[in-house]
């Protein structure tokens, strides 16, 4: 799948978020990479028999005191090449995207990985 397009399905998760989240979502930059670097992985012990799909990075909402701002922005990260090898048709890419995509922002939100799986299931 072509970058654009890739892109352009992660901007149609973020445009699909119901309106009472989408304007709490303020500093926060959404990027695709190819892939998270071997040092990433390593730093997060992914490595080597692991990878990524998504990384937020940053101070998640319940966190932030009255002191907080003049920061960088948050940022999340969706890794392309990881989704492409583990989803092949375009449906299960763009399902996994979904996925990734509401994962990393429940974390700017501050729900942790186990409070996010119990959600996302069916």
């Amino acid at each position: 799948m072509r970058r654009q397009e890739f892109e352009r399905l992660v901007a149609q998760v973020l445009d699909a978020l119901p309106r009472q989240f989408r304007r709490h979502m303020r500093n926060i930059a959404v990027v695709v990479e190819t892939a998270p670097s071997r040092e990433l992985l390593e730093e997060m012990d992914l490595w080597p028999d692991h990878t990524l799909l998504g990384l937020y990075q940053g101070v998640p909402l319940p966190d932030r005191g009255h002191s907080y701002g003049n920061v960088l922005p948050d940022h999340i990260t969706i890794f392309q090449q990881p989704i492409e090898a583990l989803y092949r048709s375009p449906e299960e890419i763009r399902e996994a995207v979904r996925e990734t995509v509401l994962h990393e922002v429940a974390h700017y939100f501050g729900l942790d990985d186990e409070r996010i799986d119990e959600l996302m299931e069916p």
